[in-house]
């Protein structure tokens, strides 16, 4: 019997990911961002070739068994990256990405299972001149971005997957053997990637990243994040420092939060109630509810959030994402 099945990657850039002076370009329409990836996977080649992300990681692998016993493994697939297009006007220039060579690392080979890593990763062709904090103290070319992607293939026929490295930016989203989106890493900063990942501190050097990850939000927070994202006037944007509370319990609030990025605590009467991640949509119930908050969300890590005015979203959405949000009764 042969086991296989697959892990993806896909890499993208969200609305307002990117700081400082490379900022201009995507303000200017000379760069863009991305729109989210859809909840399935769909055709990953016309996903890149199109534009709608920057690259893609895809392990790919397989297992022989007979008689309960593992007699055979092997990887495929590889990645895929995408090339860079700048608009000026009604011209455009397009820049082939600059791609690195496939790290696979043996596979992890137990009784019952083998374990199967891949890291995949590029620069895009794109000048990128700026001062860095090591030698050489600056750099032209851009930095690099990547994945690390870890899959698990079980004599009993079942897999597990999980990104176990990645670069700061992009923000990296996972699909699981079924091609549905099951896992997203929570931080991104550009400016830690643009000062840092080049040269040796990369996989392709002497260097990966930990990435840090959480589960995907519901589908409709999906669809109100765009809502608020792009509906309108664009909402502002807070930072919270990592301990810091971003709304408190029993105080008045008439905001609605959407997690651009980093992880969020839910504390209700003192009590931890949930961890939350990028794309979560929070704090609708003091919106219905007679304007208090109904719980204390502190910032576990750095966070950014976008601060919504509460009657810009549908009350019926309001009160179907209420549903699901009361953590401290689950």
């Amino acid at each position: 019997m042969r086991v296989e099945a697959s892990i993806t990657s896909i890499s993208w850039i969200p609305s307002e990911a990117v700081t400082g002076a490379f900022k201009l370009p995507f303000s200017m329409g000379v760069a863009h961002y991305d729109h989210p990836p859809a909840d399935d996977l769909g055709d990953i080649e016309a996903m890149v070739n199109e534009d709608r992300c920057r690259f893609c990681n895809q392990l790919s692998a397989y297992i022989d068994v007979e008689d309960d016993r593992i007699t055979g493994y092997g990887f495929v697939g590889n990645g895929v990256v995408g090339s860079t297009t700048l608009r000026i006007g009604p011209a455009s220039m397009t820049f082939a990405p600059v791609v690195f060579p496939t790290l696979r690392a043996e596979p992890s080979v137990s009784a019952s299972s083998v374990k199967f890593t891949q890291t995949c990763g590029a620069r895009t062709g794109v000048p990128a001149p700026r001062p860095v904090k090591r030698p050489p103290f600056f750099q032209l070319v851009a930095p690099t971005a990547w994945t690390t992607l870890e899959l698990e293939l079980f004599a009993d026929g079942s897999c597990a997957g999980q990104l176990a490295g990645a670069s700061p930016f992009p923000r990296h989203w996972i699909y699981d053997n079924d091609g549905k989106l099951f896992q997203k890493s929570s931080l991104i900063s550009f400016k830690k990637w643009s000062d840092e990942h080049f040269g040796g501190n990369t996989p392709w050097g002497n260097a990966d990243s930990p990435a840090l990850v959480s589960a995907v939000e519901s589908a409709l927070e999906r669809q109100l994040s765009l809502h608020i994202m792009r509906a309108g006037d664009a909402p502002h944007v807070r930072t919270v420092p990592a301990g810091r509370a971003l709304c408190v319990q029993g105080e008045l609030g008439d905001e609605l939060y959407l997690l651009l990025d980093g992880l969020l605590d839910v504390w209700a009467n003192d009590e931890l109630v949930a961890t939350l991640g990028p794309g979560v949509v929070l704090g609708e119930r003091a919106l219905l509810e007679g304007g208090r908050r109904t719980s204390t969300l502190r910032a576990q890590t750095d966070c950014r959030v976008a601060c919504a005015p509460g009657d810009k979203v549908d009350r019926a959405k309001l009160e179907e994402l209420a549903t699901g949000h009361r953590r401290e009764l689950a």
